[in-house]
């Protein structure tokens, strides 16, 4: 796609050169401004350093200087105006992750905007019509970027208070750095072959193995965000503590028992209301059998309350089932796997036989599939490896309908966690024009391959 057709779009009407400065101090902020400033948030990226390890400092970037970045909070319905400003070493973007919004403030270098570089700004405004637990991130050297920490919270407050009178946001995500703190390699072809580079090392909200005070016999808002490259969580809780399952992935569902263990791939979020124990007892946050962190219930004057109603639905439109036109999509293993990859990633993934090249600036200009505007789809995901996948689609949400492997109870979502040899539905409407991404959230599963575009028009 050229450069002039960006133009076009109006992608780039929020680029403009901004002096930051050379030497000093780096100048991290985020906060409220005037209205007349133009913009709600000022965020800046920039190197900062961090101890994840005890005693050693990581090289980390980060949004708003802290890693994950500093959470940002708008209304549903209401605008959110940001500008960001890119004060790293190398050029970048913002996605901003299962939020339905116009293509050019979707942060997909080449396909809605040209990457921001070092010492340039952006500015993103976009309203925001869904309520519920979202991310941000780039979509520029992901697995660098995200890997070195370029990930945060956006949470859209639902329009009418909820009866949630406390909440947290626990954002989970894994570190790839050894025993003194430096980083190694985000993606390695052999891993990125089978279920993704891990890293080695767990935090939430960027503590390893945090204790969280809460406040004991109240019902808490949990909201938890995978916001890793690589990891899927077994998330499940040991402790004295009832809790239901409210939303997934933004979209508010009725409430029920979060059941035994609960499977969130990368880019996936849920969010729990959790009855705290009495004072001095603890819950424990776990992936499996390892705990992750620690819920503590600490004393409060506050009369326990009752269980909040179930959320409003979010506005998102409801496909005609039988007039739906099915479209199928296969996933698959391709390719030899070599050490020496050179300045290209290897092509080891692929969607209806073709291999995204995360190299090519060309890829979006042909899609995967064209939807017509207004129209409902069936769309069918085959996985034909041994190995998960979080399917993310940018710019709509779909109604997952049907799987092979488990019961499905209808919900909307923008990232659906496809198991090891799993086919399942799901449902939409194509209601968003423009060229959108869809792909493995696994990271280095996308950029060697595992990504296509779908234009709707």
């Amino acid at each position: 796609m050229s450069f002039t057709r960006r133009q076009m779009l109006g992608g780039l009407a929020g680029l403009a050169v901004v002096g930051l400065g050379a030497g000093g101090t780096a100048r991290y902020w985020l906060g409220r401004r005037d209205d007349d400033a133009g913009h709600d948030y000022e965020l800046i990226a920039a190197p900062l350093d961090v101890e994840l390890v005890a005693g050693h400092q990581t090289p980390a970037w980060a949004f708003g200087g802290s890693a994950p970045g500093t959470e940002l909070r708008v209304r549903q319905g209401e605008w959110l105006r940001v500008r960001f400003i890119n004060h790293l070493p190398v050029e970048t973007t913002i996605h901003w992750h299962g939020i339905r919004l116009p293509l050019e403030m979707d942060g997909v270098p080449y396909v809605s905007q040209l990457p921001v570089k070092p010492g340039e700004y952006f500015d993103y405004r976009f309203r925001v019509p869904d309520a519920g637990s979202y991310w941000y991130h780039p979509h520029v050297s992901s697995s660098e970027e995200l890997g070195r920490g370029l990930v945060g919270p956006l949470i859209v407050e639902e329009r009418e208070p909820t009866g949630f009178a406390h909440e947290v946001t626990l954002n989970l995500k894994n570190w790839h750095v050894d025993e003194e703190g430096a980083f190694l390699p985000f993606s390695i072809p052999r891993e990125a072959a089978r279920n993704g580079t891990l890293g080695r090392l767990s935090t939430i909200n960027g503590v390893p193995k945090p204790t969280i005070d809460l406040p004991a016999g109240q019902i808490v808002r949990v909201r938890l965000l995978n916001v890793d490259n690589t990891a899927t969580y077994r998330l499940n809780f040991r402790g004295d503590a009832q809790m239901r399952l409210y939303a997934l992935d933004g979209n508010p569902i009725e409430p029920r028992p979060l059941g035994k263990d609960y499977w969130m791939g990368p880019g996936m979020r849920v969010c729990l209301a959790v009855k705290m124990p009495a004072a001095g007892e603890e819950i424990a946050v776990r992936d499996g059998p390892v705990r992750l962190g620690t819920l503590r219930a600490v004393a409060t004057a506050d009369a326990p309350g009752d269980w909040p109603a179930p959320l409003p639905p979010n506005p998102v439109a409801e496909p005609d089932l039988a007039n739906a036109e099915k479209l199928n999509f296969n996933f698959e293993w391709v390719g030899q796997v070599s050490e020496d990859i050179g300045e290209k990633p290897p092509s080891l993934w692929q969607i209806n036989g073709v291999a995204w090249d995360i190299t090519d600036k060309t890829c979006a200009d042909r899609p995967i599939a064209r939807m017509q505007l207004g129209k409902s789809y069936i769309l069918e995901f085959k996985n034909m490896t041994q190995y998960q996948h979080p399917i993310h689609l940018h710019g709509m949400s779909f109604k997952v309908i049907a799987s092979n492997r488990r019961k499905i109870i209808p919900y909307f979502t923008d990232t659906f966690l496809l198991g090891k040899n799993e086919r399942a539905q799901v449902a939409l409407v194509a209601d968003n024009p423009g060229v959108w991404m869809f792909h493995c959230h696994v990271i280095d599963h996308m950029e060697t391959g595992l990504m296509a575009a779908i234009e709707v028009s």
